[in-house]
């Protein structure tokens, strides 16, 4: 029988798996964002948290089997195999072969690396906020491959046509879901 999990047991495991600050933030921003697209999308809200909550779970213990470790993970305690499914398409391409398919999965795809450009860009702002950051200026760090060298643009850009949605609204609408978590995810700055 499979469990539908709540936040806390969520959170909970990922806390289990994961103590570095810096994955707890990512995961956090992540759930934020995808708390903002469901209700964009009118989808189940707690569902789409719960996935991008947990969605790097397997990521600062096993690295080298990213995915493929999450699964084993939320499958052994019983999760549901929609949340797992969501949880392993997220790598698609880079370390699994499941395709995002639904809103929910293709979402992920492609808020996961973008969470990380807009984190990087509020960093370097005079105020290190979300609250005041807008796309244009996640668009002019975009183009120096340079700054946040390892976020994949190429990822963005796929999960931004499989969701039919622009990039420029899709930057701003992930910061628009990070707002919401400034604070936990440190990046309410100085305003």
């Amino acid at each position: 029988m499979s469990v539908i999990p709540s936040r806390e047991d969520a959170f909970t495991l990922l806390k289990q798996y994961n103590k570095s600050d810096s994955l707890i933030r990512h995961a956090l921003a992540v759930e934020g964002v995808m708390g903002h697209f469901a209700d964009k999308f009118g989808e189940n809200r707690e569902k789409w948290q719960i996935v991008g909550l947990v969605h790097d779970i397997d990521y600062e213990l096993y690295p080298d089997e990213h995915c493929q470790k999450a699964k084993e993970i939320l499958e052994s305690h019983g999760w549901e195999e929609e949340y797992v499914r969501a949880v392993v398409s997220h790598g698609w391409v880079i370390c699994s072969d499941v395709e995002p398919k639904s809103m929910l999965e293709k979402t992920l795809y492609a808020i996961d690396e973008l969470t990380g450009l807009i984190a990087s860009t509020a960093l370097m702002r005079p105020s290190v906020s979300v609250l005041d950051l807008e796309a244009k200026s996640v668009m002019k760090k975009w183009k120096d491959k340079r700054f946040a060298a390892g976020v994949d643009r190429a990822i963005i850009d796929r999960g931004a046509q499989m969701m039919q949605i622009d990039r420029n609204e899709l930057i701003t609408e992930t910061i628009m879901g990070m707002r919401v978590v400034a604070e936990a995810i440190g990046l309410k700055g100085n305003l």
